[in-house]
């Protein structure tokens, strides 16, 4: 089988962004790593590829899947034969935001 060819616009430490690497290392698919934070340009360059500035965007085959998870690039792959199912667990979350989008913790205080 041939592996696609993938561009993935990401974050350096968002949770969405570990999951869609998380998913390229289980099916051991070689992939750009573009650093939307870091470099202005290739943000500019999602933002004009998928129409819409969020994140992770991911370019398979030259079909842009925009905002997506772990969870749905590896649902993607699978349901267009790009990759076979397989039994390893992806080594990080999947499907977890950002550490700064995660709900606080403690209990929630109402006001009489």
């Amino acid at each position: 089988m041939t592996k696609p060819k993938i561009i993935a616009y990401l974050k350096p430490t968002c949770g969405w962004s570990q999951g869609v690497r998380a998913i390229m290392r289980k099916y051991d698919l070689p992939f750009e790593d573009r650093d939307i934070i870091n470099n202005p340009q290739q943000r500019q360059e999602m933002i004009e590829k998928s129409g819409q500035m969020l994140s992770p965007c991911v370019e398979v085959n030259g079909r842009m899947l925009p905002d997506i998870s772990g969870d749905e690039v590896e649902a993607y792959l699978l349901a267009n034969g790009l990759v076979s199912s397989n039994e390893i667990r992806p080594d990080a979350p999947t499907n977890a935001p950002c550490a700064h989008e995660l709900p606080a913790t403690g209990a929630v205080q109402f006001r009489r």
